[in-house]
């Protein structure tokens, strides 16, 4: 497989770009100012949600510093001492980490969306046309199916793509076994795996692959955009939920007040229409998004606690293994 990347190399830069973009964004000497840590994908829908939230009373004379990167670093350098007000990451347990570390409240999930900000579903994008003819998960693992996905040990993209994957195999009455050996297959099917859902998408944009495994969200905006591509929605597939999360020792008062915003029918609403399915009711209009009739969740799958140890573990996850048969970088 071409084109790996290095996910050690990968951390410090990102580390080094994320206190490079806040100190670019960020250089207001304003009381009233924000930072904002997040993963890389809803950088369009901030650069929409965070100028309507200055336009409100509550938004007044607040002044927002911004870094954008993969999950899994973004949330590993804010526990190095990456400053940050909101994080906003793409898995649950990178939030985890922050409270563990005394960053984050450990009451951070009880509220009416239990800390989640956005939610979507795992889609297959295609090129348009679709002339390989790819209509689910098991045209992936056919001969000569290039695919495209982050790598799941700095994306938390990759994870939810994976666990839509052996998931779908779980609705469709396959064993574990039977699952997991549809990974292996994936995997051998696999050309590309960049640090970030964005990052691959721009692979598969610039023209590697047959399929990309994404984001919903990701394949609308792209879309919307005049990118050449179009997207299938499998029968049997995960429902993704992003969290969001107030940084401890900040502007906590402005932080709650902007997650307020970012929660509310308005910002739901500029989420809805960059292609994040809303997490509060009668935002979205009828049959914007679809429910896929096979929808299940991580918790259908144990939950992350269980399954970052079966799947991702350093050195006995079942992912983990298969991506260093296959000479890939397991390195956070």
């Amino acid at each position: 497989m071409r084109n790996r990347t290095i996910p050690a190399v990968v951390s410090i830069l990102a580390l080094l770009g994320a206190v490079l973009g806040v100190a670019a964004c960020g250089s207001s000497s304003s009381s009233k100012q924000l930072t904002l840590v997040a993963y890389s994908t809803p950088e369009g829908a901030y650069a929409s949600l965070i100028p309507a939230f200055e336009a409100t009373s509550d938004g007044k004379g607040i002044a927002f510093g911004q870094s954008y990167g993969p999950s899994g670093d973004q949330s590993r350098a804010v526990a190095a001492g990456l400053k940050a007000d909101v994080v906003n990451f793409s898995l649950e347990p990178d939030v985890t980490r922050l409270v563990k570390a005394g960053l984050v409240s450990s009451s951070w999930n009880q509220n009416a969306t239990h800390g989640f900000v956005t939610e979507s579903v795992a889609v297959i994008i295609v090129r348009k046309g679709n002339p390989k003819h790819i209509t689910g998960w098991s045209d992936l693992v056919k001969p000569g199916v290039q695919v495209v996905t982050p790598n799941p040990f700095t994306s938390g993209s990759a994870r939810w793509n994976i666990m839509a994957a052996y998931g779908a195999q779980i609705k469709e009455g396959k064993t574990p076994a039977e699952a997991q050996a549809y990974l292996q297959a994936l995997f051998h099917n696999v050309v590309s795996q960049d640090s970030s859902a964005r990052n691959a998408l721009q692979t598969f944009l610039a023209g590697r692959g047959d399929a990309l495994i994404d984001y919903e969200d990701e394949a609308i905006a792209d879309q919307k955009k005049g990118s050449p591509i179009e997207y299938v929605i499998p029968k049997d597939t995960i429902l993704i939920q992003n969290p969001i999360a107030i940084v401890t020792g900040g502007n906590t008062a402005a932080a709650q007040k902007f997650v307020n915003y970012l929660l509310s029918p308005a910002g739901q609403k500029i989420w809805a229409e960059k292609g994040y399915r809303p997490v509060v009711e009668g935002v979205a209009a009828p049959g914007e998004f679809p429910t896929p009739t096979g929808l299940f969740t991580i918790a259908s799958l144990g939950g992350w606690t269980q399954v970052d140890k079966q799947f991702f573990e350093t050195s006995t996850g079942s992912v983990t293994k298969i991506e260093q048969s296959l000479g890939v970088s397991t390195a956070k």
